[in-house]
C-alpha cells in the first residue's frame, strides 16, 4: 500500500497495487504539466486508486483528446491522466507520493522532445517517442 498527497494535503490518496512500466517522460507536454526537466511516471490499474480526502478539489483538463489530467484545485498538484480509451488504466507521476513505492524509472522516452538545458547522465535506456 503506497499513500500520497497534493501539496497542500487538501488532497489524500492510497494506491493498492503494482506500479507498471515506471519511466521518465520528456515530452513539452509533460515538462510543461509539471514545470520540471522531465516526468517520472507509472501506469497504474484505476481500481487500485482510492481518494482518502479530497475528493471534490480533483478536477480535470483535458489536455490532448481522450486523455484528462487529475489535480488539486486548490494547489495545482498533479495527480493522474484518465485515458478514454483505457479506463482501467491511470496515468501516475510518482512525485506526489509520500511512501517509497519501491520501483524505479526502467527508461527515458521522447528524448528527442527533452529541454535543451537538461543532460541526462544515467544509463537508462533513452527512446525517441514512447516505443
Amino acid at each position: 500500500m503506497n499513500k500520497g498527497s497534493c501539496l497542500c494535503n487538501q488532497v489524500q490518496y492510497e494506491i493498492d497495487g503494482e506500479f507498471e512500466d515506471v519511466l521518465n517522460c520528456h515530452c513539452s507536454m509533460c515538462r510543461k504539466l509539471h514545470a520540471s526537466a522531465f516526468r517520472t511516471r507509472a501506469k497504474i490499474k484505476t481500481a487500485s486508486w482510492k481518494t482518502i480526502q479530497g475528493e471534490k478539489f480533483i478536477k480535470f483538463y483535458q489536455s490532448s483528446p481522450g486523455e484528462h489530467k487529475g489535480f488539486c484545485a486548490e494547489c495545482g498538484s498533479s495527480l493522474f491522466t484518465k485515458f478514454d480509451h483505457y479506463p482501467d488504466i491511470l496515468g501516475f507521476p510518482l512525485g506526489t507520493l509520500d511512501t517509497d513505492p519501491n520501483v524505479k524509472p526502467s527508461r527515458h522516452i521522447y528524448v528527442a522532445n527533452k529541454a535543451a538545458w537538461h543532460e541526462i547522465t544515467d544509463n537508462l535506456p533513452q527512446q525517441q517517442a514512447l516505443e
